[in-house]
């Protein structure tokens, strides 16, 4: 028997309020609008930062395709119906809303999908909702809306404009010399977060070799690499790849960890400086999650282990399916994630793994092995690590396609054969006599490969 039902519409006034506060910061938000920029095809995305008191603005702006009337009313829904690719940077459709609110009050949308087409134009007003409460989009004249209209004048794309900025300016004289100064101060921050989340896209090394171009008022976002591949004495230590098994699908999770080099190893003081990151070393250190080639996740390490400064040069590159977003817990606003309990082991030992080689970086061992030396030991090593990782996979393969065994047991079997794979090569390490990691990069490593 059929039960009733009854609709029961969230109060707009109520519910908008608390979509503000799921997360973002300023960059992490303009960072959720760049993702849909690059879904439509755009190649250069301008942010601009406007100082004018009480009546700043910031613009986002791209030359993508722009959006119908049909895409456009969708994207203002919170919580988009369309279907995202597997591909694709979305996948909440709460981004432009949620993302945007959480910064300012008034959002407006403009779009334009050919050159001398029609201008669309739609807004969110906290104020008017607060009003109304009612989920009501605005639809105001193009003439109400000069900085969201103008830069499509002449093509096509889609502004997106913040004003009534209230998490941005919250100084008693909005216009005076301290919230000019803050603004300016955040500005560089969005430089650094953006140059460092979108690191692949801005130097063409997604796997569609897709590049785009970020401004920020004016001037060229620079990509910030985490891994320092072009410093000759970076070391990378070998791939790897783990299998975790969630619901009825098996996923591959690859992991890259590299350890950077001492402060002294560095070509230049700029090139050690620039390293450092947004965060600076220590903060820096730790897990890189990346999802289709957008960074979610920049440094720490999960509570797998503590933030130490001997272990700061330690930074480990770790792709995810878009796939097994569920199994990590992806948060709306793309900024962390939850390590499965499956592969949880496994990354403790390559965390583990790359911090004792960071350690010994960090400490610039005194005694270190000949050029010949190290290359012999480097090449039995390198042969050594092939051999146990092909045993490990076969018997992980075994364990994962055992109908018999239940999956809480082949998690802990899978943990302890990822710990145990860890520990034969670091002892064979060890027993090979190395030490020296940096004399190691140089002479095994060679040129930085990509990611």
């Amino acid at each position: 028997m059929a039960l009733a039902a009854t609709e029961v519409v969230p109060s707009a006034r109520r519910l908008v309020q608390s979509l503000r506060d799921i997360g973002y910061d300023i960059a992490t938000a303009l960072a959720d609008l760049v993702d849909n920029s690059i879904a439509a095809s755009a190649r250069n995305v301008w942010i601009d930062l406007h100082f004018n008191g009480g009546s700043s603005w910031i613009r986002i702006l791209d030359d993508g395709s722009g959006m119908r009337e049909r895409d456009l009313r969708e994207a203002m829904r919170f919580g988009t119906q369309r279907a995202y690719r597997s591909d694709e940077l979305g996948r909440f459709g709460l981004g432009l809303k949620s993302a945007s609110l959480s910064q300012c009050r008034q959002l407006t949308v403009a779009t334009r999908t050919a050159v001398g087409g029609r201008i669309r134009v739609a807004r969110w007003d906290l104020d008017h909702i607060e009003r109304s409460d009612r989920w009501e989009v605005l639809r105001p004249d193009l003439k109400a809306c000069p900085p969201a209209v103008e830069p499509l004048r002449f093509r096509t794309g889609t502004a997106i404009v913040w004003e009534g900025l209230d998490r941005l300016n919250r100084y008693r004289f909005p216009d005076g010399r301290r919230a000019q100064a803050d603004f300016d101060r955040v500005a560089s921050d969005i430089g650094g977060h953006l140059g460092m989340t979108f690191h692949r896209f801005l130097t063409g090394e997604t796997r569609s070799r897709r590049r785009i171009n970020l401004h920020l008022n004016g001037k060229e976002i620079l990509s910030w690499d985490p891994f320092s591949r072009e410093e000759s004495a970076t070391v990378f230590v070998p791939v790897q790849r783990l299998r975790m098994r969630h619901g009825h699908h098996t996923h591959t999770i690859v992991v890259r960890p590299f350890v950077l080099p001492a402060e002294s190893k560095f070509s230049t003081l700029a090139a050690h400086r620039r390293a450092a990151g947004p965060r600076f070393w220590a903060r820096q250190q730790g897990f890189y999650f990346y999802r289709n080639d957008r960074l979610i996740q920049a440094g720490g390490w999960s509570r797998l282990r503590t933030q130490d400064e001997h272990t700061k040069l330690a930074r480990v590159a770790i792709d995810i399916p878009s796939a097994a977003d569920d199994a990590f817990e992806l948060t709306v606003s793309k900024t962390q994630v939850r390590i499965p309990a499956s592969i949880r082991g496994e990354l403790a030992a390559i965390a583990s793994s790359t911090c004792r080689i960071a350690e010994q970086a960090y400490r610039r061992p005194s005694v270190s092995m000949t050029d010949k030396q190290t290359a012999a030991a480097a090449n039995r090593l390198d042969a050594l690590s092939t051999l146990v990782r092909m045993i490990v996979r076969a018997v992980s393969d075994l364990v994962i396609h055992d109908p018999e065994l239940p999956k809480s047991v082949q998690d802990r079997l899978l943990s302890v054969i990822g710990e145990m794979e860890a520990r034969v090569v670091d002892q064979a390490a060890v027993q090979l006599g190395i030490t020296d990691t940096e004399s190691f990069a140089e002479t095994s490593v060679g040129v930085a490969r990509p990611i």
